[in-house]
């Protein structure tokens, strides 16, 4: 292996019996068991999460592959300590660390203690939460849930909603629910078009492939000079794509674009759409978490107008992958996913008031996501959360200060969010080369193991990107990635200049 595992393997607990086979599966009979093997698993995972020394291992892909294809899934193992001594090995020794505050890349939280107990009690159980025959009172839960953010966010009483896997599902169920309005308003298929910025995030367009569309029938506006949506040029593409026989069914908003962390004028979008009678869908997978800032829930002024919105809670809520919900401002637009099956939710449910939210939801069998967020809320109560949020963007803002003076980087010096975008920079240095030296610096960076920035596109060049979701990580851990990426990218250039000569 390039490096050494961060979690060097350790005995097992002496509790855990080697001989005795792992239980096949979990009812009255085995609940000691279950009770045993909780234990070893959480002896395991204190000993990994204290034993971490840097967020990743620097294993590379080709050693990965290797050691998981070492593995014979033919053959099981003897018993619970076998088991959890190769999940160590295999996974644990090389996982990524998005508590590790110089974990910096992407869109990844440390989670909320809390939320980790309630996942586990969902696992556990494994309610499906497809109809309220399979799930109880989860259901309730789970609509509770929802009416408190569609409240957060401002919706009216009308709204409903349902959880997702992710803000790409989110945003695609947005957007299949506008289409299904657009098609019974009696628009043609072919002539759909969805409008967004060019910093919008991609699921718009894959969710385009998805409905017959096309990726063509995106249409992006400008932006303005800070990067969020330029809601004249939104007047003018309106107005031109009516001229030419399109009909818009939907306009996506972002509240946190990806890379610049960019709230785009909501107000105005909304103000904009209602003009032009088009649907206004609110992507904010990643600024959603800020209807529970004290300081910052302005920023959202707005989005209480959408149609419908994406809430990422994986994201800016701290909660384990996978959680995230779309909501709509009237539930009467949810009938465009609804489909009955006699076997399962049968129409006559809707007459006998039977909450089934498969009525709701692109899925069908799908597993209790909202416990852990249910768990964290009755735990940390909303406030404590808004605060770990701007703990964070407050993090960004200085880090984008300290930068604007560095004279080896370049930054973007603006975002609402947490992101910090970045370039290393050299006078009388080609931009050509620097891109290579750039992209080199952030791989030599994750081969070592002790740090972790994301890359991007920006503005035709490629530059690095800070990712700060992490409430524990202080300036002086920005300081010391920074660092390492301006080691790297010296000696990166260094070599170019050695190979020119």
């Amino acid at each position: 292996m390039s490096s050494a595992p961060t979690t060097p393997v350790v005995p097992p607990s002496p509790d855990v019996d080697r001989q005795r086979p792992l239980a096949a599966l979990l009812d009255a009979t085995s609940a000691d068991d279950l009770s045993t093997q909780l234990d070893a698993t959480r002896d395991l995972l204190a000993r990994a999460f204290s034993r971490v020394r840097q967020p990743l291992s620097g294993v590379s892909p080709t050693e990965a592959a290797a050691l998981v294809a070492a593995v014979d899934l033919d053959a099981p193992l003897a018993g619970t300590a076998e088991v959890l001594e190769e999940v160590q090995r295999v996974y644990l020794d090389h996982a990524v660390w998005f508590h590790h505050p110089h974990y910096q890349a992407h869109l990844n939280c440390p989670v909320a203690l809390p939320a980790v107990i309630g996942d586990v009690i969902a696992v556990a159980v494994n309610s499906s939460l497809d109809t309220w025959d399979q799930s109880g009172t989860a259901t309730h839960m789970e609509r509770h849930l929802l009416a408190w953010t569609a409240r957060r966010i401002g919706l009216p009483p009308s709204a409903d909603g349902i959880f997702t896997t992710g803000g790409t599902q989110s945003n695609l169920q947005a957007l299949l629910l506008a289409r299904g309005e657009a098609l019974a308003g009696g628009a043609d298929l072919a002539d759909l078009r969805v409008v967004a910025s060019v910093n919008a995030h991609f699921s718009s367009r894959k969710a385009a492939m998805v409905l017959g569309l096309g990726e063509d029938a995106v249409v992006h506006t400008a932006v303005d000079a800070h990067g969020r949506l330029d809601v004249d040029d939104l007047d003018r593409v309106l107005t031109r794509l009516r001229a030419e026989g399109r009909t818009v069914m939907a306009v996506v908003a972002t509240a946190g674009t990806t890379d610049l962390g960019c709230i785009d004028p909501l107000a105005s979008v909304a103000r904009a759409c209602r003009r032009h009678g088009v649907w206004f869908h609110v992507d904010a997978a990643y600024g959603g978490g800020l209807v529970t800032s004290r300081r910052r829930r302005h920023l959202l002024t707005g989005i209480e107008r959408a149609d419908s919105v994406t809430v990422d809670f994986h994201k800016t809520f701290f909660q384990p992958v996978a959680c995230s919900a779309v909501l709509v401002a009237d539930r009467r637009t949810l009938r465009h996913v609804t489909h009955h099956a006699a076997y399962l939710n049968p129409a006559s449910d809707v007459v006998d008031e039977i909450p089934n939210q498969v009525d709701k939801s692109l899925q069908t069998t799908r597993r209790f996501d909202a416990l852990k967020l249910w768990t964290t809320l009755r735990a940390l109560g909303p406030d404590r959360i808004g605060e770990l949020l701007d703990t964070v963007v407050d993090l960004a803002a200085r880090v984008r200060q300290d930068l604007v003076g560095d004279p080896d980087f370049r930054v973007v010096p603006d975002g609402d969010l947490s992101t910090v975008l970045f370039r290393f920079v050299e006078s009388d240095v080609a931009d050509d080369v620097l891109d290579v030296v750039n992209e080199t610096a952030r791989a030599r960076l994750y081969a070592t193991g002790l740090g972790a920035v994301a890359r991007t596109r920006y503005d035709g060049r490629t530059w690095l990107k800070l990712t700060l979701l992490n409430p524990a990580t202080t300036l002086a851990d920005v300081q010391q990635v920074l660092d390492l990426v301006r080691g790297h990218a010296r000696a990166a250039l260094a070599q170019v200049d050695g190979e020119v000569a």
